[in-house]
């Protein structure tokens, strides 16, 4: 047994009342939180604890990025409304990506999220056992979302048996990933299934006891296909499909939700992932989290992924997840400091439901916690109660990512003061620049097929394979 008691200047445990605590201390023994209370009971009740000090420093929970995609495409896939950008650039990367490149982009973005404070991530991503061996060695807490498709026209994504191997190999049973490995069930959008494949989703969601998620309502063309399909619209149409008839389900966007399809998530207990910086980006409209919230649904906030992000910085996402929810309502007091740092942490881990075991510090949950720098020009003035108490709204305006100073996971310290203590983040890098160039090419090679009206295209197996699965 190893207990370590960490004191830092400030402590922000995110349990309600919601407050900064001044003069308190976390004990961590092994994984989990032991206790947490004044420094000075926890030192007499514990004088065999090894001390961490984190002078100038606030801890709280690790962040919790509800909504992600790996990849190596950042910056070069701009200025496109969604569906045109799914169509040029993203559509056809599936099509050629390699086991080794996705498990290359694994690695950099979950070193990048880890660096700027997120402990865990939900990627929908492809070939998810090798991302599942980066988080391994990383040491990130990952729920993995197979970016699934099951049509004949979109039979270039990982596959439901792909879905459900990872649901084998990794699930619980499995006992791999000292638990941190947490397979979902996972579909691109609904519409890139067949009756049978989604179907088969809601039933392998059923027989391993796992959650469902979903691209939905992202864009108003998702309002309109649905009701062209459906004769509904995107929640009541997942209604009748069974989407709901799982131990969980989250919608990724849900821009366009109106009141009915709110109040019918809210009974559900469905969570939501907020993406608000990709919906800006790709002009997908601004969604209602003040609406959801208030009916009771429980919303996370999420990067996307690094192409139409173009960060994984989730203090950023924090900042502009209140921006625009104060400009959605013409309100500037909408979408409070509280109520998005809510989001960041527990309120995304009760999106995923992971409440028990992540979001907040307390006793018995993993010992999932950031410690974030109070000694920059961004953190000043620095007041942490009375009337003008900033520290919440200092974390959510104005800290960025590289003001985390000490990332940890399962009491296991994974950064410190900028630096990636789990693997060599220079050979990171330079993975993922030597994949590139080859992903692109073979991409382009795609691209110029379609264009000559060839049927063959190029695969992931190489422009020799004739493609069954383009």
């Amino acid at each position: 047994m190893t207990l370590t008691l960490y004191v830092p200047d400030l402590l922000l445990p995110m349990t309600s009342p919601y407050e900064v605590l001044t003069g308190h201390g976390v004990l961590v023994e092994d994984t989990l939180i032991a206790a947490v209370g004044p420094v000075a009971q926890l030192r007499a009740a514990h004088p065999e604890a090894t001390e961490v000090r984190l002078r100038d420093q606030v801890l709280m929970p690790g962040l919790v990025n509800t909504h992600h995609h790996s990849g190596i495409l950042r910056g070069t896939a701009e200025h496109l409304p969604v569906w045109e950008w799914l169509r040029v650039h993203i559509d056809p990367m599936h099509r050629v990506l390699q086991a080794d490149e996705a498990k290359t982009a694994a690695y950099l973005c979950y070193a990048e999220g880890l660096l700027a404070g997120t402990t865990t991530t939900v990627d929908m991503w492809r070939y998810m056992d090798g991302c599942a061996e980066a988080a391994e060695q990383l040491g990130n807490r990952l729920v993995t979302v197979n970016y699934v498709g099951e049509h004949p026209e979109h039979n270039y994504f990982d596959t439901l048996d792909d879905n459900e191997r990872m649901l084998r190999t990794w699930g619980p049973a499995a006992g791999r990933g000292e638990g941190r490995i947490i397979p979902w069930v996972g579909l691109e959008h609904p519409f890139y299934a067949d009756d049978a494949g989604l179907a088969r989703a809601v039933e392998l969601a059923q027989t391993y006891e796992t959650g469902l998620y979903t691209h939905c309502s992202e864009s108003t063309l998702d309002v309109t296909e649905f009701h062209a399909r459906y004769g509904k619209r995107p929640v009541h149409a997942l209604k009748d499909l069974g989407f709901f008839d799982v131990p969980r389900t989250v919608l990724a966007h849900a821009v366009w939700l109106d009141d009915s399809e709110i109040a019918y998530m809210a009974s559900q207990n469905a969570g939501v992932a907020h993406n608000p910086v990709s919906n800006m980006k790709l002009a997908s409209g601004m969604a209602p989290v003040a609406d959801m919230l208030a009916a009771g649904i429980p919303v996370g906030i999420g990067t996307d992924g690094e192409k139409e992000n173009n960060n994984l910085d989730m203090f950023e996402e924090m900042k502009v997840s209140s921006l625009l929810g104060k400009l959605r309502s013409m309100d500037a007091a909408a979408m409070d400091s509280w109520q998005v740092l809510t989001m960041a942490t527990i309120g995304g881990a009760r999106a995923m439901g992971l409440q028990d075991r992540i979001g907040s510090i307390e006793v018995g949950k993993q010992a999932d916690l950031i410690a974030v720098r109070t000694d920059t020009p961004r953190m000043t003035p620095l007041l942490p109660e009375g009337r003008y108490a900033n520290i919440h709204h200092n974390l959510v305006h104005a800290v960025r990512g590289s003001d985390v100073s000490l990332t940890m996971v399962d009491g296991r310290v994974i950064t410190r003061d900028g630096e990636l203590l789990t693997a060599e983040l220079p050979e990171l890098i330079q993975s993922a620049r030597q994949a590139v160039p080859g992903l692109f090419e073979r991409r382009s090679q795609y691209l110029a097929a379609v264009e000559a009206g060839e049927e063959a295209g190029i695969t992931a197996r190489g422009s020799e394979d004739t493609a069954a699965r383009v």
